[in-house]
């Protein structure tokens, strides 16, 4: 179950690997509200870090009890430029202003290293003091659709480990919008899609698939880093070169890990946390060892289906947090 309190971070039902390590989590926040050198200044007081490098655009900290952390503005143009330019050269004045300037429109994002889950209380006094030094998230944005990403290793890289990750998000992706509540900005951005029905009607179809069927079918409907849980890092992991027939994008990094974009990041709200975003994926994580349940509730999405219209959305919502509620899984 999910601890019911929600500023702790709660614990998955596997908290090892196959290899007997702690699963890791990493995660990313996106904001504005203060300029990059406030948001490094904030990290380095905070987790006691100091600064490994420094352009006009990212600032890369290392916390000797966390790991490494990058603070940037999310422009890949500007990081791009200040990383090739001499600070002799009258252009990082330039760069400097236009990363000030930036700041305005352009989310900053930190980058949190892989923690071990067991330990992301480490990180709660990071945003607290974000928070207080005015950074600000998704309410506060009618232009950028701030958010949290989380990475969480997956305990397995095989195909019964994969397909259970699936299948659970699958039958819970309508319910984890209304769960976060997550805001309108982002739900009309492209950046958190969630799989199409028609995708979730092949996976739940299969019992057993295996690994080339997953490949398959993930590849055909959601060849895009535009999902609220992007599986391209992990498919890539296992098999880089047949993602990238598929997919053409340069910005798919190989790791094990699920990267599940749909949280709000609303740091600027005094009761908020990173572990609100955190302890509701568990339910994703709490569904996911749960065979004879993720059986039940694949049948009866595939039973609700209408002819022509597919599945009720509304409906199946309250049918997933009546179930839920029942077998105390959220």
């Amino acid at each position: 179950m999910i601890q019911k309190n929600k500023n702790s971070f709660g614990l998955p039902p596997r908290l090892e690997k196959a290899n007997g390590g702690v699963r890791r989590v990493g995660f990313e926040l996106e904001f504005s509200g203060i300029l990059l050198e406030q948001a490094a200044d904030t990290l380095i007081e905070t987790l006691n870090a100091s600064i490994e490098s420094k352009t006009a655009a990212e600032i890369r900290l290392h916390a000797e009890s966390i790991g490494d952390f990058n603070v940037e503005l999310d422009w890949n143009f500007l990081k791009r430029v200040s990383a090739n330019v001499d600070e002799k050269t009258d252009k990082e004045e330039l760069l400097n202003l236009l990363s000030q300037a930036a700041s305005l429109l352009v989310p900053l994002e930190v980058v949190c290293p892989p923690i071990p889950i067991t330990r992301l209380q480490l990180l709660k006094p990071m945003t607290a003091a974000l928070r207080e030094a005015g950074a600000v998230g998704t309410e506060e944005s009618l232009l950028a659709a701030y958010g949290v990403h989380i990475n969480t290793e997956i305990p397995e890289l095989d195909a019964n480990t994969l397909s259970r990750y699936l299948k659970a998000f699958a039958v819970l992706q309508w319910w984890l919008v209304d769960a976060h509540e997550v805001d309108v900005t982002r739900k009309i951005s492209p950046y958190i899609d969630l799989y199409p029905e028609a995708y979730l009607r092949q996976l739940l179809a299969e019992p057993e698939p295996t690994m080339e069927q997953i490949f398959d079918d993930y590849l055909e409907y959601n060849a895009s880093r535009n999902r609220a849980l992007d599986l391209l890092p992990i498919l890539a992991e296992i098999d880089k070169g047949r993602v990238g027939r598929d997919v053409d994008d340069p910005r798919v990094n190989a790791r094990p890990a699920f990267h599940y974009r749909m949280p709000n990041c609303n740091i600027e709200q005094p009761d908020w946390s990173l572990s609100r975003s955190w302890n509701t994926w568990l339910v994703v994580e709490n569904l996911a060892t749960e065979q004879e349940y993720l059986d039940e509730l694949g049948t009866a999405f595939l039973a609700a289906e209408r002819p022509l219209l597919g599945v009720h959305r509304s409906d199946w919502v309250k049918h997933i947090d009546r179930w839920l509620q029942d077998h105390a899984l959220a």
